[in-house]
C-alpha cells in the first residue's frame, strides 16, 4: 500500500512526459528551432519551481553553495533530454521518442541500480530486470514497424 502514492506520482510524471513531448515539438515549430524550444521550456519550468521552491522551502537554497558541483549535473542531463525529444519527436512519431526515451531509462537504471550510483540503495540485475529491459526494446522496434 505505501508503494501506491510514488507509483501512481511516477506514472503520472510519465503521462506528463508523453504530453510534455509533442507540446515542446510544436513550440520548436513555432520558434523555428528546437535549442530555443528547450531553452523556454526550461524557463517556464524554471520560473514555476523556483516560485514552488521559495514557498516552500526558502532555506534550502542557502545550502546550495555547499553542494557538490557534480550534483548539479542533472540540469546539463535535463536539458539533453528536452533538446533531444523535441530534435528527434518530429521524426520518430510520440510513441517511438517515448519508447527509445524509457528503453534509454532502462538501460541506464540498470546499471545505476546495480552499482548503487549516487548513494542509492543497490539493486541486482535480475533475468527479470533484463526481461523488462528487452521487452521495452521489442516495443521500439514493434513501434516502428
Amino acid at each position: 500500500m505505501t508503494l501506491i502514492l510514488p507509483l501512481l506520482a511516477v506514472v503520472l510524471g510519465g503521462v506528463a512526459i508523453a504530453v510534455q513531448a509533442p507540446l515542446n515539438a510544436a513550440l520548436s515549430r513555432s520558434l523555428g528551432a528546437p535549442l530555443p524550444a528547450a531553452a523556454v521550456s526550461f524557463g517556464v519550468g524554471f520560473v514555476l519551481l523556483l516560485a514552488l521552491s521559495l514557498a516552500t522551502s526558502p532555506a534550502a537554497f542557502a545550502r546550495l553553495t555547499s553542494v557538490p558541483l557534480w550534483q548539479l549535473g542533472g540540469g546539463i542531463l535535463g536539458a539533453w533530454y528536452v533538446w533531444a525529444v523535441i530534435w528527434g519527436l518530429p521524426s520518430l512519431g510520440a510513441v517511438s521518442a517515448i519508447a527509445a526515451l524509457i528503453l534509454g531509462q532502462m538501460t541506464a537504471a540498470l546499471v545505476l541500480d546495480a552499482i548503487g550510483a549516487f548513494g542509492m540503495t543497490v539493486h541486482a540485475i535480475t533475468p527479470q530486470r533484463l526481461l523488462a529491459a528487452a521487452l521495452v526494446a521489442a516495443g521500439l522496434v514493434l513501434s516502428r514497424l
